[in-house]
């Protein structure tokens, strides 16, 4: 007979999330083999396994018997950990819940119940522009459900209902969402739920499950997230002058790099409640350079002011002010055109003593994502200073883009996801860097990443280079050719397992036998009146005698179209193209 859980605290929620993690462990496979586009880089089963781990690498560093305590670090594993969309949502499903949880040394159903939908509400809020018939839709029915849940009995009783629930939404997610009909499956990010939440169930009901202690048995390498570090060949000439010494001081519009917490006391000033929006937008009248990451009751802030005082007036009316700390980047800067024009660069120890932290080595740096030698090369030749290695099937972390920003000495930092999947944890990632601004560009794709980066002018500021690099993902189209997994029909292409797939933007365009023929009928499908530029990136596995027949097909049939080739090297795609 199992056991009655009529609460549950630290330790059950812990053997719950266990249970949970090993068994989507069991079921990575067959979660990756749902992805929608029928090409070899299914990896929600991947991105949800490689998170839910490191929740479970928190969860046994700090156990708990207080479920509050339990749910936050798993909550704080989860974040570091998230990759991929699926696996941000999930670290978000279960933020909201360690957020209602906090102060409780445990649970009973009715709050387990709203544990589940606070953790849905705050998921929500995570995506820009939430889409049913996905992962949120099978969070948000099984929790709708187990708010209403009215039956009495134990928290078995309704994680047995969320189940039941979640698989039932999970089943209609075709019917929500065109693409999954069209397939013929279900979410993956919906199906990876399911398992977790089976995880659940059998934990409670006493089943036996072997949790081992690496979670993760998938290949690691996947999520390794290495770090490549770049080099800026055009700039290499100067690269013993700081970005300073372009600088003329009384250029500095604002002058004071201001820093301090905010620990938020509920009606301090009569008729003002804190909102984060509200004070954001307060705030960024006052300067720029702007940082506010709010966590319950504290507030972490950081501007460029030209009046300091003003913004902590304003942040004053909202609590207590703590971890002060204000910069003159004026003399900062004067200080480095005076060593400069001495010629003596000051010891680090004697700079420290004197001046405080240095300022930034630089204004701007750059973060990219990107899977072969050849494009790394690429990437780092125009100025990016860290590549993280990842793309379709390897999603860095957030935990990754954040120690790769951290690594780089520079004020303002652009992040260039260059895939659709990892720019969620790219955003996710802005929260957790102090001290710098993070911008992520969202590109989709490494042409668009590779033409943001050359939209991007050294002598402007950031918000003019965020438009521009932000304007130049539309002016580009982004093409690949790999091969098909298995037989189906999409875009009302019939596609045959082992074909050769052309995909426009995240469209297909053409099935075909020979890869010669899917690569010309996706050029045709890129190239229209007014393009003036291929480039071709080659693949690990593609033939020298093949790309030079691309290049002839090109130049006979658009012959005042430019063609740029160069070397990519990743895998999975024979061919990358852009047109411009």
């Amino acid at each position: 007979m199992s056991k009655r859980f009529i609460s549950i605290n630290g330790n059950d929620f812990t053997a719950m999330v266990l249970a949970g993690a090993d068994n989507l462990r069991r079921n990575v496979d067959k979660v990756n083999g749902l992805n929608v586009f029928p090409v070899p880089d299914g990896d929600t089963g991947t991105n949800m396994n490689l998170t839910l781990t490191a929740g479970c690498e928190e969860l046994k560093k700090k156990p708990s018997s207080h479920i509050g305590k339990a749910a936050d670090a798993l909550s704080k594993g989860l974040l570091m950990g998230a990759r991929g969309n699926s696996g941000v949502i999930l670290s978000q499903l279960f933020r909201g819940f360690a957020k209602h949880v906090h102060d409780l040394e445990h649970v009973n159903v009715q709050q387990f119940a709203a544990a589940l939908q606070q953790g849905v509400e705050t998921a929500y809020k995570a995506v820009v522009k939430p889409v049913e018939g996905t992962i949120l839709t099978v969070s948000k029915e099984a929790a709708k459900h187990a708010v209403l849940y009215r039956r009495g009995g134990d928290i078995l009783d309704l994680m047995q209902e969320v189940l039941s629930k979640a698989k039932e939404a999970l089943a209609r997610t075709p019917e929500q969402l065109a693409v999954l009909k069209q397939v013929g499956v279900v979410d993956a990010g919906g199906q990876g739920l399911v398992c977790v939440y089976e995880g659940f169930v059998t934990s409670l009901s006493g089943g036996l499950i072997q949790v081992e202690d690496d979670y993760a048995t998938m290949d690691t390498r996947l999520g390794a997230g290495s770090l490549v570090p770049g080099m800026n060949l055009a700039k290499e000439v100067h690269a013993h002058l700081p970005a300073q010494a372009h600088l003329a001081t009384e250029d500095i519009e604002f002058g004071y790099c201001t820093e301090f917490m905010l620990t938020i006391t509920p009606g301090k000033v009569k008729g003002m409640t804190f909102h984060e929006g509200t004070f954001r937008d307060q705030l960024s009248k006052l300067g720029d350079s702007l940082l506010v990451v709010a966590d319950d009751e504290l507030v972490k802030v950081h501007i460029h002011a030209e009046y300091p005082g003003e913004v902590m007036n304003q942040a004053m009316n909202y609590g207590a002010l703590s971890r002060i700390k204000i910069e003159n980047m004026r003399d900062q800067h004067s200080h480095i055109l005076e060593d400069l024009a001495d010629g003596y660069e000051a010891p680090p120890s004697v700079t420290a003593e004197t001046r405080g932290p240095a300022a930034p080595s630089k204004t701007y740096g750059f973060v990219a994502v990107a899977l072969g030698d050849g494009i790394t090369d690429i990437l780092s030749s125009v100025g990016v200073d860290v590549v993280l290695s990842g793309g379709q099937t390897m999603n860095p972390s957030t935990e990754d883009i954040v120690n790769a920003v951290n690594s780089i000495d520079a004020e303002t930092i652009y992040v260039l996801p260059n895939n659709s999947n990892i720019i969620l944890a790219a955003q996710q990632a802005v929260e957790l860097v102090d001290n710098k601004t993070l911008v992520v560009i969202p590109s989709k794709s490494i042409p668009q990443g590779l033409a943001a980066i050359l939209a991007f002018q050294e002598k402007a500021d950031a918000h003019t280079n965020t438009e521009a690099m932000n304007d130049s993902l539309k002016r580009v189209k982004s093409g690949q050719v790999t091969y098909a997994v298995r037989d189906t029909n999409m875009d009302g292409i019939e596609i045959k397992e082992g074909h050769f797939i052309g995909i426009q933007d995240g469209r297909i365009v053409s099935s075909q036998p020979s890869l010669m023929d899917a690569c010309k009928k996706l050029l045709e499908e890129m190239i229209e009146e007014g393009s003036e530029i291929v480039t071709i990136l080659t693949g690990e596995d593609a033939q020298e005698e093949e790309t030079e027949e691309l290049e002839a097909f090109i130049q006979t049939m658009y012959p005042d179209m430019e063609v740029e080739l160069h070397p990519g090297g990743q895998p999975l795609y024979a061919y990358l193209f852009s047109v411009e």
